[in-house]
């Protein structure tokens, strides 16, 4: 695993909040991210390495299309959680896009801004993945590299991928939470007290949310840590599929109503419209 990168000063990650913030409210088919990230430049603080970064964004939009490598390689300002989601929204795989990923990085650079704890930004992290449908594998391995967390963190983080499904989160947390080690309880898997992680109130609410609905354990931990909410997916656009269904059965309703129009004034139903021309010799 490479190096973790550095925590940046704060004033960095609030304008990285912006940047993210403005390109998930402006971003459109119809312009390119080119043209965003140059009007962008213009209001980031120059006292920050963000204006750098940007200028290192545009060649490698410039050069490849894709934001994602050029971040990849500043693994020194950009955390690899981060560049997961962006490249994820350029994969094309699936309904996650550039919009929902900004969104989320502009939350979760305000809440590292704010001071925010591993315990929050983990779930925040980890709810993020579940909600959008995102790997798991290769999800937590770039929250791993994350510099919030200590080394235990990412030890522990390393090793639930391999248990997540076979083990429900809530009861992950649990075992590693300072309630459980207040009752006692012992990590089955490693036959000895868990390495603490979670506080005790993480602890509670793990294990009144054991066997529930996962939303159900997230939700609470969202009001409790006061973690920013994941934004929920967009619901398709049903409009584009029931117009054009709705027109074609208008044409259909209409051209019965000929039909029976044409019975009755008793001049019968004209079939000849609805065969072929007869062919003629020799074709």
């Amino acid at each position: 695993m490479t190096e973790k990168s550095r925590i940046l000063e704060r004033e960095e990650y609030i304008e990285q909040a912006h940047m993210f913030r403005a390109l998930s409210e402006r971003v459109n088919p119809s312009q390119p991210v080119q043209e965003l990230l140059l009007m962008l430049k213009q209001e980031i603080l120059v006292t920050t390495r963000l204006p750098m970064a940007i200028d290192f964004l545009l060649a490698e939009l410039n050069h490849a299309g894709t934001m994602g490598t050029a971040m990849k390689r500043m693994d020194h300002y950009f955390s690899p959680y981060q560049t997961f989601l962006v490249e994820m929204a350029e994969a094309d795989v699936g309904r996650f896009d550039m919009q929902r990923a900004t969104t989320i990085l502009a939350s979760e650079a305000q809440y590292r801004s704010d001071g925010g704890s591993p315990a929050g930004m983990f779930f925040f992290q980890f709810e993020s993945l579940s909600r959008n449908r995102l790997s798991y594998d290769t999800g937590l391995s770039a929250m791993s590299g994350d510099p919030v967390y200590s080394p235990e963190w990412t030890a522990w983080i390393l090793q639930i991928r391999h248990r997540l499904g076979l083990v429900d989160l809530s009861d992950l947390v649990y075992v590693h939470s300072e309630f459980a080690r207040q009752r006692g309880n012992i990590d089955p898997a490693e036959g000895q007290q868990a390495t603490i992680l979670f506080g005790e109130r993480e602890g509670r609410i793990a294990m009144a949310n054991r066997r529930k609905e996962p939303l159900f354990f997230f939700a609470a931990l969202q009001r409790q840590l006061n973690y920013p909410k994941i934004p929920e997916p967009p619901k398709p656009d049903t409009a584009t599929v029931l117009i054009p269904r709705l027109l074609r059965q208008l044409e259909k309703m209409e051209v019965r109503l000929k039909m029976l129009e044409d019975e009755q004034r008793e001049k019968g139903i004209d079939l000849s419209k609805f065969y072929g021309r007869p062919a003629e010799p020799g074709e």
